[in-house]
């Protein structure tokens, strides 16, 4: 995998996947223009998570209409303020969904498919949740 980062103007840059996708990255948290690189690393294992589950679902013919993950994290307060818990909670919505389907869904992710979420383990304690939605 390839990626580069490139500095715009002030505590701005965009990034450039290998794949050809951009985003804006910015220090500056109240007059940037982008997500800071930690709130990154988040959306990333909350993206890499919810992509398996509903992956994982619908092999298993599960009937997913939405999934929506919602991250929180607590930084230690000292630099390099590193993660040090990280909680990601799964609303599932869908048709006569599984409960153990889906449980099983967000472990397999935690435990085996996730590689965001089982390096971010190797600094931070990282926690799971799931409910179903009406």
């Amino acid at each position: 995998m390839e990626a580069r980062v490139k500095w715009l103007e002030n505590l701005t840059f965009t990034g450039t996947s290998g794949s050809g996708h951009a985003v804006v990255m910015d220090g500056d948290r109240e007059n940037g223009f982008g997500a800071s690189p930690m709130e990154m690393l988040l959306l990333g294992i909350a993206g890499c998570s919810s992509i398996d589950v509903v992956h994982i679902l619908k092999k298993g013919r599960e009937n997913v209409l939405d999934v929506q993950t919602d991250v929180k994290a607590e930084r230690a307060e000292t630099d390099p303020k590193v993660f040090t818990k990280i909680h990601l909670h799964f609303k599932v919505k869908g048709d006569n969904l599984n409960e153990a389907k889906i449980g099983r869904a967000v472990e397999l992710s935690a435990e085996k498919y996730c590689s965001a979420s089982i390096m971010l383990s190797k600094a931070a304690e990282i926690t799971h949740s799931w409910e179903i939605m009406e």
